[in-house]
Protein backbone atom coordinates (compact mmCIF):
# COMPACT_ATOMS: atom_id res chain seq x y z
CA UNK A 1 0.00 0.00 0.00
CA UNK A 2 1.51 3.31 -1.10
CA UNK A 3 -0.02 6.67 -0.22
CA UNK A 4 0.72 9.77 -2.28
CA UNK A 5 0.13 12.99 -0.38
CA UNK A 6 1.36 16.43 0.62
CA UNK A 7 1.80 17.60 4.19
CA UNK A 8 -0.53 20.60 3.95
CA UNK A 9 -3.22 19.08 1.75
CA UNK A 10 -6.48 18.89 3.70
CA UNK A 11 -7.47 15.81 1.72
CA UNK A 12 -4.22 14.00 2.48
CA UNK A 13 -4.49 15.11 6.13
CA UNK A 14 -7.89 13.42 6.39
CA UNK A 15 -6.48 10.17 5.08
CA UNK A 16 -3.53 10.28 7.48
CA UNK A 17 -5.92 10.57 10.42
CA UNK A 18 -7.97 7.64 9.14
CA UNK A 19 -4.88 5.48 8.64
CA UNK A 20 -3.75 6.30 12.17
CA UNK A 21 -7.12 5.47 13.69
CA UNK A 22 -7.01 2.11 11.92
CA UNK A 23 -3.42 1.46 12.95
CA UNK A 24 -2.22 1.25 9.34
CA UNK A 25 1.13 2.63 8.17
CA UNK A 26 1.26 2.80 4.38
CA UNK A 27 4.41 3.58 2.47
CA UNK A 28 4.30 7.30 1.69
CA UNK A 29 5.31 9.12 -1.48
CA UNK A 30 5.47 12.89 -1.05
CA UNK A 31 4.04 15.02 -3.86
CA UNK A 32 5.21 18.63 -3.65
CA UNK A 33 2.21 20.66 -4.76
CA UNK A 34 4.16 23.92 -4.69
CA UNK A 35 6.62 22.54 -7.24
CA UNK A 36 3.83 21.24 -9.45
CA UNK A 37 4.77 17.57 -9.00
CA UNK A 38 1.06 16.70 -9.16
CA UNK A 39 0.98 17.88 -12.78
CA UNK A 40 3.71 15.51 -13.97
CA UNK A 41 2.88 12.82 -16.51
CA UNK A 42 3.96 10.15 -14.03
CA UNK A 43 1.55 11.35 -11.35
CA UNK A 44 -1.31 11.90 -13.79
CA UNK A 45 -1.02 8.24 -14.72
CA UNK A 46 -2.02 7.54 -11.12
CA UNK A 47 -4.61 10.29 -10.81
CA UNK A 48 -5.77 11.96 -14.04
CA UNK A 49 -7.05 14.91 -11.98
CA UNK A 50 -3.51 15.75 -10.91
CA UNK A 51 -4.59 16.01 -7.27
CA UNK A 52 -3.61 14.34 -4.01
CA UNK A 53 -4.28 11.99 -2.41
CA UNK A 54 -3.84 8.79 -4.38
CA UNK A 55 -3.57 5.36 -2.83
CA UNK A 56 -2.01 2.42 -4.62
CA UNK A 57 -3.35 -0.83 -3.20
CA UNK A 58 -4.02 -4.35 -4.44
CA UNK A 59 -3.15 -3.52 -8.03
CA UNK A 60 -5.42 -0.49 -8.29
CA UNK A 61 -5.34 3.24 -7.51
CA UNK A 62 -7.91 4.93 -5.30
CA UNK A 63 -8.45 8.70 -5.34
CA UNK A 64 -10.61 11.24 -3.50
CA UNK A 65 -10.18 11.31 0.26
CA UNK A 66 -13.74 10.39 1.23
CA UNK A 67 -13.71 7.41 -1.11
CA UNK A 68 -10.36 6.26 0.28
CA UNK A 69 -11.58 6.63 3.87
CA UNK A 70 -14.80 4.71 3.23
CA UNK A 71 -12.85 1.96 1.42
CA UNK A 72 -10.54 1.82 4.43
CA UNK A 73 -13.50 1.52 6.78
CA UNK A 74 -15.01 -1.29 4.71
CA UNK A 75 -11.77 -3.27 4.40
CA UNK A 76 -10.52 -2.60 7.95
CA UNK A 77 -13.74 -2.31 9.97
CA UNK A 78 -12.23 -1.76 13.42
CA UNK A 79 -12.57 0.77 14.84
CA UNK A 80 -15.57 1.91 12.76
CA UNK A 81 -15.53 5.45 11.40
CA UNK A 82 -19.29 5.76 10.89
CA UNK A 83 -22.24 5.38 13.30
CA UNK A 84 -23.95 1.96 13.46
CA UNK A 85 -27.36 3.16 12.22
CA UNK A 86 -28.33 4.32 8.74
CA UNK A 87 -29.60 7.73 9.86
CA UNK A 88 -26.48 8.35 11.91
CA UNK A 89 -24.28 7.43 8.97
CA UNK A 90 -26.22 9.80 6.72
CA UNK A 91 -25.75 12.66 9.18
CA UNK A 92 -22.03 11.96 9.54
CA UNK A 93 -21.56 11.79 5.76
CA UNK A 94 -23.50 15.03 5.29
CA UNK A 95 -21.29 16.82 7.83
CA UNK A 96 -18.16 15.48 6.11
CA UNK A 97 -19.46 16.56 2.71
CA UNK A 98 -20.15 20.11 3.89
CA UNK A 99 -16.42 20.32 4.47
CA UNK A 100 -15.06 18.19 1.64
CA UNK A 101 -17.51 19.28 -1.07
CA UNK A 102 -18.59 22.80 -0.09
CA UNK A 103 -15.83 24.48 1.95
CA UNK A 104 -12.52 22.92 0.99
CA UNK A 105 -12.78 23.27 -2.82
CA UNK A 106 -13.05 27.04 -2.49
CA UNK A 107 -9.66 27.36 -0.79
CA UNK A 108 -7.85 24.66 -2.74
CA UNK A 109 -4.38 25.73 -3.95
CA UNK A 110 -5.40 25.80 -7.62
CA UNK A 111 -8.40 28.05 -6.83
CA UNK A 112 -6.27 30.48 -4.82
CA UNK A 113 -3.66 30.58 -7.57
CA UNK A 114 -6.40 31.31 -10.10
CA UNK A 115 -7.90 34.25 -8.24
CA UNK A 116 -4.44 35.70 -7.70
CA UNK A 117 -3.36 35.32 -11.30
CA UNK A 118 -6.63 36.24 -13.00
CA UNK A 119 -8.28 38.67 -10.61
CA UNK A 120 -5.26 40.49 -9.24
CA UNK A 121 -5.70 39.38 -5.65
CA UNK A 122 -2.75 39.55 -3.27
CA UNK A 123 -2.40 37.24 -0.26
CA UNK A 124 -4.63 39.50 1.84
CA UNK A 125 -7.33 39.26 -0.80
CA UNK A 126 -6.96 35.49 -0.97
CA UNK A 127 -7.17 35.27 2.82
CA UNK A 128 -10.36 37.35 2.84
CA UNK A 129 -11.85 35.02 0.21
CA UNK A 130 -10.98 32.00 2.36
CA UNK A 131 -12.32 33.57 5.54
CA UNK A 132 -15.62 34.28 3.81
CA UNK A 133 -16.25 30.75 2.59
CA UNK A 134 -14.69 28.82 5.46
CA UNK A 135 -16.66 30.90 7.94
CA UNK A 136 -19.89 30.33 6.04
CA UNK A 137 -19.39 26.58 6.11
CA UNK A 138 -18.24 26.39 9.70
CA UNK A 139 -21.37 28.26 10.76
CA UNK A 140 -23.36 25.29 9.50
CA UNK A 141 -20.97 22.77 11.06
CA UNK A 142 -21.20 24.50 14.43
CA UNK A 143 -25.01 24.46 14.34
CA UNK A 144 -25.09 20.76 13.43
CA UNK A 145 -22.50 19.74 16.02
CA UNK A 146 -24.09 21.85 18.77
CA UNK A 147 -27.51 20.32 18.08
CA UNK A 148 -26.32 16.80 18.91
CA UNK A 149 -27.79 15.64 22.21
CA UNK A 150 -25.55 12.63 22.86
CA UNK A 151 -23.08 14.71 24.88
CA UNK A 152 -20.12 12.83 23.45
CA UNK A 153 -16.59 14.08 23.08
CA UNK A 154 -16.76 14.05 19.28
CA UNK A 155 -19.15 15.27 16.62
CA UNK A 156 -21.38 12.20 16.55
CA UNK A 157 -20.58 10.25 19.67
CA UNK A 158 -17.96 9.15 22.12
CA UNK A 159 -15.49 7.91 19.51
CA UNK A 160 -13.97 9.86 16.61
CA UNK A 161 -15.25 9.23 13.13
CA UNK A 162 -15.56 10.54 9.60
CA UNK A 163 -16.97 13.92 10.66
CA UNK A 164 -14.03 14.59 13.00
CA UNK A 165 -11.55 13.35 10.39
CA UNK A 166 -12.83 16.06 8.04
CA UNK A 167 -13.25 18.74 10.70
CA UNK A 168 -9.69 18.82 11.99
CA UNK A 169 -7.97 19.64 8.67
CA UNK A 170 -10.62 22.28 8.02
CA UNK A 171 -9.92 23.99 11.32
CA UNK A 172 -6.21 23.86 10.51
CA UNK A 173 -6.99 25.65 7.24
CA UNK A 174 -9.11 28.20 9.10
CA UNK A 175 -6.10 29.01 11.26
CA UNK A 176 -3.85 29.30 8.20
CA UNK A 177 -6.12 31.88 6.62
CA UNK A 178 -6.67 33.88 9.80
CA UNK A 179 -10.30 33.04 10.56
CA UNK A 180 -11.34 33.78 14.15
CA UNK A 181 -12.73 30.56 15.61
CA UNK A 182 -14.28 32.22 18.67
CA UNK A 183 -17.84 31.86 17.26
CA UNK A 184 -17.50 28.07 17.15
CA UNK A 185 -17.34 26.81 20.76
CA UNK A 186 -18.57 23.29 20.02
CA UNK A 187 -16.11 22.83 17.15
CA UNK A 188 -13.28 24.09 19.36
CA UNK A 189 -14.30 21.61 22.06
CA UNK A 190 -14.24 18.75 19.56
CA UNK A 191 -10.86 19.94 18.32
CA UNK A 192 -9.43 19.85 21.82
CA UNK A 193 -10.67 16.29 22.27
CA UNK A 194 -9.20 15.23 18.92
CA UNK A 195 -5.87 16.90 19.66
CA UNK A 196 -5.54 14.70 22.74
CA UNK A 197 -5.47 11.56 20.58
CA UNK A 198 -2.18 10.46 18.97
CA UNK A 199 -4.01 9.45 15.79
CA UNK A 200 -4.91 13.09 15.19
CA UNK A 201 -1.82 14.70 16.69
CA UNK A 202 0.57 12.55 14.63
CA UNK A 203 -1.29 13.37 11.41
CA UNK A 204 -0.81 17.13 11.84
CA UNK A 205 0.95 18.78 8.87
CA UNK A 206 3.77 20.12 11.05
CA UNK A 207 4.75 16.57 11.96
CA UNK A 208 5.09 15.28 8.40
CA UNK A 209 8.54 14.57 6.91
CA UNK A 210 7.83 16.79 3.91
CA UNK A 211 6.71 19.79 6.03
CA UNK A 212 8.34 23.01 4.88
Amino acid sequence: MKFHGYFRSSSAYRCRIAFNLKGIRPETEFVNLRDGAQKSDAFRELNPQGLVPALETDGTVLTQSLAIIEWLDETHPEPPLLPPDAVGRAHARAFAQIIACEIHPLHNLRVLNYIKQNYGQDQAGADAWCQRWIGDGLNACEAIAAAQTHGGAFTFGDTPGLADICLMPQLFAADRFGLDLTPYPRLREIRQNCDALPAFADAHPAKQPDAI
